[in-house]
């Protein structure tokens, strides 16, 4: 099939995909295994070549990412558990001061939920959250507004948070782990910043009636935590693998050579840098019994098992759409300014926003959208280290917009604050639409002078 007949059927594949996904609630790995059926079926594939290619895609890209995303819950999970996220906690508050106490939950946030879930990163820091509003006089509200935020920024922006890797991976960027870093970082600073401005302007002018607040002190929770890991320990899981990953890139970038330099390319590959990072939040584990090293990696595994085969199942649909006549199509549509110039990076952001506002997982919106826009990229050109993360980065912002009620993230937000749900949407929902916005301003600046 050709022509507009072929885009017909693409076009129908996705939204499938979409209101499948979306209205009907059928689970992401589904509706995108029975999209890349339909779509090679219809689109007159040989039934021999649909299913090499689905099988294809879903190996290929499990081999490519699949370990990465399975070590980075790991460390997550070891880091909830042992109480290290906390200590985390403790440490940035000691640094920003107790007189910032919004800027404090924000950047509190931003680092757990790098290799955390911001779900369960929430539930971690609720209690220390309501005990700091209570000792610094500022309202519950804001300070939940403060955390939520910052946790969310990290959540959809920066690697090894499972997402962002998932889209790398799809797109082909998953080399360049260390640029999507740097740019979820460069684009997370502003957008955590805008979280917070909100968190304070809003924040304190929303009064939440359960007075619960009152029977936390915060020197009490801090003790209560008991023994809790060293900063070192407690940081390590995360900053290794970074610095691993960020001097590979550095070193490819410079074109240095030698045994020495070729160790730490080694090193910096992102699985063998995610599992010095597994390696060193072993040292986190309180004992070594089967509570710690089976019970706790299980829960783990259980955390990334729906992120692989989502993840997986995108890349077969994603190799199904490039092996039909869709790149001759795109060549010829290459010569328009949606595609070459700056809108492009528009494209990525509008149907992650659709997709998040829709069925509400930020991480299922992520992968999905980089599945859809895969096949697109290299028939325009868009390749390399830069372009490829900036397209992360749009993925990430348009999962942002907007946590509302068909979010989970939005009711542990509402329910470990006390706030309504009228409170809830001015202070989540309309928190996280501004920092989508912000984002995607960023990213399109970026790509301007970058790209």
């Amino acid at each position: 099939m050709e022509g507009i007949g072929l885009i017909l059927v693409i076009v129908l594949g996705v939204l499938f995909v979409i209101l499948a996904t979306a209205k009907f609630n059928l689970h992401p790995f589904l509706s995108l295994l029975f999209g890349a059926f339909a779509i090679g079926i219809l689109a007159g594939l040989p039934l021999a070549d649909v299913v090499e290619a689905v099988n294809g895609g879903f190996g290929g890209l499990m081999g490519g990412i699949g370990l990465v995303i399975v070590f980075g819950t790991i460390i997550g999970v070891i880091l909830e558990k042992s109480g290290a996220a906390l200590r985390m906690a403790e440490v940035v508050l000691r640094m920003v001061g107790e007189k910032r106490p919004q800027l404090a939950m924000s950047a509190i946030g931003s680092i757990v939920s790098i290799p955390v879930f911001c779900d369960s990163g929430y539930v971690i820091l609720s209690s220390l959250k309501k005990a700091l509003a209570k000792k610094t006089g500022v309202t519950v509200a804001s300070m939940a507004i403060a955390l939520s935020t910052g946790l969310f920024a990290t959540h959809t922006l920066v690697p090894p948070t499972p997402g962002p890797i998932a889209a790398a991976g799809n797109i082909g960027a998953e080399d360049y782990l260390g640029t999507v870093i740097l740019f979820g970082l460069i684009v997370a600073i502003p957008v955590i910043i805008t979280g917070y401005i909100w968190a304070i302007k809003a924040g304190t002018k929303i009064e939440i009636e359960d007075g619960d607040e009152e029977d936390y002190d915060y020197d009490e929770i801090i003790k209560g935590f008991g023994e809790m890991p060293s900063t070192f320990k407690s940081f390590a899981p995360i900053v290794v693998p970074i610095l691993l990953i960020g001097f590979s890139s550095v070193i490819t970038f410079a074109g240095w050579s030698g045994n020495l330099f070729d160790f730490f390319l080694f090193l910096g590959s992102p699985v063998v840098a995610l599992l010095v990072g597994v390696l060193f939040s072993i040292l986190l584990l309180p004992t070594f019994n089967q509570e710690t090293l089976t019970d706790w990696i299980g829960i783990a595994l259980k955390e990334a098992a729906p992120i692989l085969l989502i993840t997986g199942a995108g890349g077969a649909f994603g190799s199904v759409i490039s092996s039909t006549n869709i790149a001759d199509l795109i060549k010829g549509m290459a010569g328009s300014e949606l595609f070459t110039g700056a809108l492009f990076i528009f494209i990525p952001f509008i149907i992650a926003a659709a997709l998040k506002s829709a069925q509400g997982s930020s991480t299922a919106a992520i992968v999905i959208t980089s599945t859809l826009i895969a096949p697109l990229l290299p028939q325009l050109g868009i390749e390399g280290a830069v372009p490829l993360s900036l397209v992360v980065m749009s993925i990430g912002a348009g999962a942002m917009v907007v946590s509302h009620v068909n979010d989970s993230y939005f009711w542990v937000v509402k329910e470990f604050s006390g706030m309504s749900i009228t409170q809830a949407y001015k202070a989540q929902t309309m928190a996280t639409l501004l920092q989508g916005v912000v984002a995607i301003v960023v990213t399109s600046i970026l790509w301007f002078i970058f790209v």
